[in-house]
């Protein structure tokens, strides 16, 4: 009796097992259908944006409707690349502008390092007078909508400081070099390093802002490629300020990208080939930086 009992025992045990194996290949099954299905309908209109961007107005406007309307123009390789000759070589000077966004994006990711790393080590770090009073403001600021500070930064940078009228390169860089969201970052994860490392430095004879460069900094990659990441993003998207400030010779790549979509003696080729222009980047930085960023959350106590 205690055989058979054990015996039903094992062959219930074994079909348990069969139906969790069968029930997570199926859940596995659904879930790999419903990712593909979910990546081709982000993934198609990127496809067709590329391919687009090869062909004529005439082959889109044959291709329209069906599957070949997400291939490239390979029929006709030798004129593959016209869209973006006549965007680079053409009266919209895409490189000349798109050259300026990485200068803009270039400085304000330095100076939103160095200010708002500072800042951020400050108040994470230090003991002064208010610090409780700085945390509550950066708290705050974080939920201010930008769009509500527009028009009084738009006064101060030509009323008070004069950069619209003289200097307006420091109309982009300066509000762009201070980021409550990124001292905010900062914060996080200079909370997680240890304090022994700044008394050791300390021992050595080096003072406050060499710990921070020297000590901090280095131990910082993770949040530095995240900080910089974001920066280059937020002012290689940016349109709607440097219109108000810069004159059009100085313009960014998006505002040169919204003149080309509203212009109506611009192809859809040249549309689509302005969008693949100013992806690229985009897409390059996010890829290189992807793992650091994933450890700046990850080490900052933060979730994606």
């Amino acid at each position: 009796m205690k055989e058979k009992h054990i015996r039903e025992l094992i062959n219930d045990n074994e079909v348990t097992i069969v139906k969790k194996r069968k029930k997570t290949i199926y859940e596995k099954i659904i879930y790999y259908v419903f990712g593909t299905i979910l990546s081709l309908i982000f993934v198609f209109p990127l496809i067709y944006m590329i391919a687009a961007s090869t062909k004529s107005e005439i082959a889109i406007a044959n291709d329209a409707g069906t599957i070949r309307m997400f291939i490239p123009d390979f029929a006709h390789f030798s004129s593959i690349f016209d869209n973006y000759a006549t965007l680079f070589n053409g009266k919209y000077e895409v490189g000349r502008h798109a050259l300026n966004s990485f200068i803009y994006a270039g400085i304000t990711i330095v100076l939103n390092i160095l200010i708002n790393g500072m800042a951020a080590y400050a108040i994470c770090k230090l003991r002064f007078p208010g610090k409780a009073f700085f945390n509550f403001i950066i708290m705050f600021l974080i939920i201010v909508p930008v769009e509500s500070s527009i028009i009084p930064l738009y006064l101060i940078c030509r009323s008070m400081l004069g950069f619209v009228d003289k200097f307006s390169i420091l109309a982009i860089i300066c509000p762009a070099s201070i980021s409550v969201f990124n001292i905010f970052l900062f914060i996080q994860f200079f909370s997680s390093i240890p304090k022994e490392f700044e008394e050791a430095a300390r021992m050595d004879g080096a003072n406050t802002f060499q710990v921070f460069l020297k000590v901090i900094l280095p131990l910082s990659k993770p949040i530095l490629a995240t900080v910089a990441v974001f920066c280059f993003i937020g002012v290689w998207n940016d349109y709607l300020w440097p219109t108000m400030v810069l004159p059009k010779e100085a313009w960014p790549i998006q505002a040169t990208l919204t003149v080309i979509n509203s212009d109506p003696a611009a192809e859809t080729g040249q549309k689509m080939a302005s969008l693949v222009i100013t992806s690229i980047p985009i897409f390059i930085v996010y890829v290189a930086a992807q793992k650091y960023i994933v450890k700046g959350f990850g080490a900052g106590g933060l979730k994606l």
